[in-house]
C-alpha cells in the first residue's frame, strides 16, 4: 500500500497573496519569482539547445507547486532523494518521477511497487539485495518499475564501481521482468558541482563522462542498451549536457541559488544564475554596531557557511538557534528595531528544509504561498 502524505502546516502561512513584504511574518522563507524564472528559463534553454532532458532535483526545494512551475516550463518530471519526497510529489499530479537514491528494505520496496501503479517511478540500485526485494515487492504489486544502474563517476559514495559491474547489475535487474525494467544508468558527480574553477569541474566530469561512456557501450555489447543516461547538477549541467554521453541532467539549486554556489566561477559562455531564495528576518534588538535577529539555526543551514544579510556594511557575526547577531563597520547603513532584512542562505536545500511555508514574491508584493510538503526526514 503507498504511504500517503498528506501535508498539513503546524504553523499558519507568514503571509497572504497580496501583502507587501513588510507584511510578512517573520522569520520566513522568501523566493523571488522573477529571478527563479530567469534562472528555469536560462538552464532549461540551455539543456533543450544541447539536446538533453532537464529532470529537476525536488530535493532542493520540496515544494510541489514549484515542481508543477518547473514541468510547465518544460521538465521531465522530478527527480527525489527520498520515497516519502516522491510520494509527496505525486500527491500533488507529478507522474514521472526518478528517485535517485537506493531503497532497502521490504517495506520501502512495497510502497514504490505501490507508487509504480500510479506513476512512471524509476529508483536507483548498486545491489543485487534491492534488486530482490524491488522484484519481489513488485511481482505482489502486479506493477513495474524502471531501475537505474547507480554508477560511481567520482563521487566515493553509492554506486557500482566498474562498468563490468554495471552489466551484471542490470542483468539482474532485466532477469526480473516484467515488474522491473532496466531504464539505464545514474551517473552523478555530486562532489565536482562545487569545484569553484572552471578547469576543475571540467576535468572532474571529463572522467565521469569516460567512466559513464564505457559503462554505456559495455551496457550495449551485453544486449542491453542504455535508454538514460542522467546526472549532472547546477554546477556541471551545462558539461554533462555537452558530452553526447548523458541524456538528462538533474538541476536542483539552480531555481533558488544560495551563496556556496555562487561562489563558483561560471563557465565560459554559461550564465550566472541569480539569488532567488532569502531568509526573510526582523531586527528585534539593537545597540551600537551590533543588531539581532529573529532567524537562526532553526531557519538558516550553516553546513556550506553563514547566511549573508543583504544591507550595506553589515555582515553575520554569529548565529544559535533562535537568533543571528550581525554587526555593521563605520558607516554601515542604519538600522532600527522591527526592520526587515533580507539574508541569502549558504545551503539552500537543508534551509528549504527547516521550513513550513514558502514566501512567493513578485516586485515586492506577495503572489502565492506555497506549503514545503516534502519538507523533514523522509523516509
Amino acid at each position: 500500500m503507498t504511504r500517503e502524505v498528506p501535508f498539513t502546516p503546524v504553523t499558519p502561512p507568514p503571509a497572504a497573496v497580496g501583502d507587501v513584504l513588510a507584511h510578512i511574518d517573520t522569520p520566513a522563507l522568501l523566493i523571488d519569482l522573477d529571478a527563479m524564472e530567469a534562472n528555469m528559463a536560462l538552464v532549461h534553454q540551455r539543456a533543450r539547445q544541447a539536446g538533453v532532458r532537464v529532470r529537476p532535483h525536488g530535493k532542493a526545494h520540496k515544494t510541489p507547486a514549484l515542481a508543477l512551475r518547473q514541468i510547465a516550463a518544460g521538465a521531465q518530471g522530478l527527480c527525489c532523494q527520498k520515497l516519502g519526497e516522491a510520494e509527496a510529489f505525486a500527491a500533488a499530479g507529478i507522474d514521472d518521477i526518478l528517485v535517485t537514491n537506493q531503497l532497502i528494505g521490504a517495506g520501502k520496496a512495497r510502497r514504490a511497487a505501490a507508487l509504480a501503479g500510479r506513476i512512471r517511478l524509476a529508483v536507483c540500485a548498486d545491489h543485487p539485495l534491492q534488486v530482490q526485494q524491488l522484484a519481489e515487492a513488485t511481482a505482489a504489486a502486479g506493477t513495474c518499475l524502471d531501475v537505474l544502474v547507480e554508477l560511481d563517476v567520482g563521487q566515493g559514495r553509492c554506486g557500482v564501481t566498474s562498468a563490468a559491474g554495471a552489466v551484471a547489475l542490470a542483468q539482474a535487474i532485466a532477469g526480473q521482468a516484467p515488474g522491473l525494467r532496466f531504464a539505464g544508468l545514474h551517473a552523478y558527480h555530486g562532489s565536482a558541482q562545487h569545484l569553484r574553477s572552471p578547469a576543475e569541474r571540467q576535468a572532474a566530469i571529463g572522467g565521469a563522462v569516460a567512466r559513464a561512456r564505457e559503462a554505456a557501450q559495455a551496457l550495449a555489447a551485453a544486449g542491453l542498451p542504455c535508454a538514460t543516461l542522467t546526472g549532472g547538477g547546477t554546477g556541471t549541467y551545462a558539461i554533462e549536457a555537452t558530452s553526447g554521453v548523458y541524456t538528462e541532467v538533474q538541476p536542483g539549486s539552480y531555481v533558488l541559488m544560495d551563496t556556496d554556489y555562487a561562489a563558483n566561477t561560471p563557465d565560459e559562455g554559461t550564465p550566472a544564475l541569480s539569488h532567488a531564495l532569502y531568509g526573510w528576518c526582523s531586527v528585534i534588538s539593537l545597540r551600537p554596531g551590533q543588531a539581532v535577529l529573529d532567524g537562526g539555526l532553526k531557519a538558516f543551514a550553516t553546513d556550506h557557511g553563514l547566511p549573508q544579510v543583504l544591507h550595506e556594511g553589515w555582515r553575520v557575526d554569529g548565529i544559535s538557534d533562535e537568533h543571528t547577531v550581525i554587526v555593521g563597520s563605520p558607516g554601515a547603513a542604519p538600522l532600527a528595531v522591527g526592520d526587515k532584512l533580507r539574508l541569502v542562505p549558504g545551503h539552500c536545500d537543508p534551509t528549504v528544509n527547516l521550513h513550513d511555508w514558502m514566501v512567493a514574491v513578485r516586485a515586492g508584493v506577495v503572489e502565492q504561498v506555497w506549503p514545503v510538503s516534502a519538507r523533514g526526514a523522509m523516509f
